[in-house]
């Protein structure tokens, strides 16, 4: 345990310090795919009562038509969250029943029939929806569709501007208080690459695959049966080879020192050309967009990373403009599968030791990383996404082998006292609770959610994709069984209706021409050509 990390958790222990942890925020953005009753991708229009898809607060889609994103408001503890987010579940249900459709339970997606069965997502006719849609066009022709169908969950979480000021006072530091923030974001963000793999050995869901994702292709995987790959002792390949990855980025060496060396690499791929991406063209010769530029990058969103520094952008503002003006503001947490086995394909559970994992990220000593370093944390987490169950695996610690179990034992022991003022805070025992349940699974392999799934297939003699549509239509009984009372319905159509209102309005005003709306998006980039 380092000085830092003793001196920080003493910290905590100061009643106004702990008091401020009411106040932190967390977010949710979950994904999951709209699929008909025969487990097939849903070739449906995004449902009018799910509202406009480009206005609407809390439900949207995100690449496809059919892949729906529930957005929670930013809630001051986890419980909050998921009471919102079930009742986003329980209003969809009961729209998308009128068609007979369910959601499906799991990260990698149901049965495909290549690309061309998979809607791109439509946000209607003003210049932004057109962007959005162009952007998405774009991603389908850079890596394929069927990759854009792999579902997750994204984990917002950032520190009231209390608990800075202490820490900033604390510290005596020098920096302005929003530098000390995005310092210490940033310090956060090394370690979460460092220990990351700490989370898809625990949460990882998504050991196997239907051959249809991967056209039949086994790669490194296994046949599980003639209908499934799957990897044995595999935790998430939605996290692999075969997930959000892309050969094309690979050498995008992106920094996490500091905020430049963060958006410098990001500003080189927004505006420099790509060979293979400047083959495919900007446009047809009908002269519609094929994507938003040749670049490495078309925006910033196209990045494949685990963990991102964010800051809320201003209208048609640039993500790293933001981050480049005023600094660090949350991080989002995107390394998170769909457990099946949960309702909302995540447990309270889960989500309380997110926070004490992060809390630890924060609290401990973060030095720079060096790029072998960056590669090292790359290479462990590869080695738990194939292989985290296998007994005696052993990750590289410092150029040395240590055994997962027993590394994830020791940091675990080191967070025991986070969780105990979480439990103060809160006035329960969750999060010694979480931590436990997590204790266990280090101890027990078999009682991941990687484990419990193949354990499962196995035992019922079912391939991934029964598996996965069995589950889906469980949890739509659960939820069709308690529906909404219709005051809530109404209050959800109602927000539905004016987010089509707005959508509506947004388009009727006046557009200039899609081409300098362009232009003028990408303008942006060169304020930042100094750094």
């Amino acid at each position: 345990m380092s000085a830092q990390f003793q001196q920080r958790l003493a910290f905590l222990a100061s009643a106004e310090v702990e008091a401020s942890l009411k106040q932190i925020g967390r977010g949710i953005e979950k994904e999951c795919l709209r699929v008909t009753p025969q487990g097939r991708l849903a070739s449906t229009e995004h449902p009018a009562k799910l509202g406009a898809a480009l206005t609407h607060s809390s439900i949207t889609t995100d690449y496809s038509e059919a892949l729906l994103e529930f957005i929670t408001p930013v809630y001051h503890d986890v419980d909050s969250a998921l009471a919102d987010l079930d009742q986003l579940h329980r209003y969809t249900y009961q729209v998308i029943d009128e068609n007979s459709e369910l959601l499906w339970c799991a990260s990698m997606p149901c049965v495909l029939k290549g690309d061309d069965s998979i809607p791109v997502g439509r946000y209607g006719n003003s210049n932004n929806g057109k962007m959005k849609t162009v952007y998405r066009e774009g991603l389908g022709h850079r890596y394929g569709k069927a990759m854009q169908t792999i579902a997750g969950i994204h984990y917002n979480f950032s520190m009231p501007e209390e608990f800075w000021q202490l820490l900033h006072a604390r510290e005596q530091s020098s920096l302005s208080l929003q530098d000390f923030k995005t310092k210490n974001y940033l310090g956060l963000i090394r370690n979460f690459h460092r220990y990351s793999w700490m989370l898809v050995y625990l949460f990882g869901a998504s050991p196997a695959l239907c051959k249809t994702f991967v056209g039949g292709v086994a790669g490194n995987l296994e046949e599980f049966d003639p209908g499934t790959f799957y990897a044995p002792y595999g935790t998430s390949l939605r996290m692999g080879d075969l997930g959000y990855q892309s050969s094309a980025q690979e050498d995008l060496s992106v920094c996490y020192n500091s905020l430049e060396g963060y958006i410098r690499p990001l500003l080189q791929a927004l505006t420099t050309a790509h060979r293979d991406y400047s083959a495919i063209g900007i446009k047809n010769e009908g002269g519609d967009y094929l994507q938003l530029s040749p670049n490495l990058l078309q925006i910033e969103n196209e990045f494949y990373s685990s963990i991102r520094p964010k800051r809320v952008t201003q209208p048609g503002e640039t993500p790293i403009n933001a981050l480049y003006e005023r600094g660090v503001e949350y991080i989002e947490v995107r390394c998170l599968d769909l457990d099946p086995y949960e309702p909302l394909g995540m447990s309270a559970a889960q989500l309380k030791f997110v926070d004490i994992f992060l809390m630890a990220c924060l609290m401990a000593e973060s030095e720079d990383m060096s790029k072998r370093e960056f590669h090292t944390s790359a290479a462990n987490l590869k080695l738990v996404v194939n292989e985290g169950r296998r007994p005696g695996l052993q990750l590289n610690f410092c150029g040395e082998c240590k055994v997962l179990k027993d590394w994830g034992l020791e940091l675990l022991e080191e967070m025991t006292v986070i969780a105990e003022h979480f439990d103060n805070v809160f006035g329960s025992s969750d999060y010694s609770d979480a931590l436990k349940r997590q204790q266990q699974k280090f101890l027990d392999a078999s009682k991941t959610p990687s484990a419990r799934i193949l354990a499962d297939m196995t035992a019922q003699k079912i391939p991934y994709f029964r598996f996965a549509m069995n589950q889906s239509e469980s949890l739509r009984q659960q939820f069709l069984a308690e529906p909404l009372a219709a005051q809530e319905y109404e209050k959800f159509l109602r927000q539905a209706r004016f987010s089509v209102d707005k959508m509506v309005e947004i388009e009727a005003q006046e557009q200039q021409p899609f081409d300098q709306f362009l232009k003028d998006y990408y303008q942006q980039y060169n304020h930042l050509a100094a750094i």
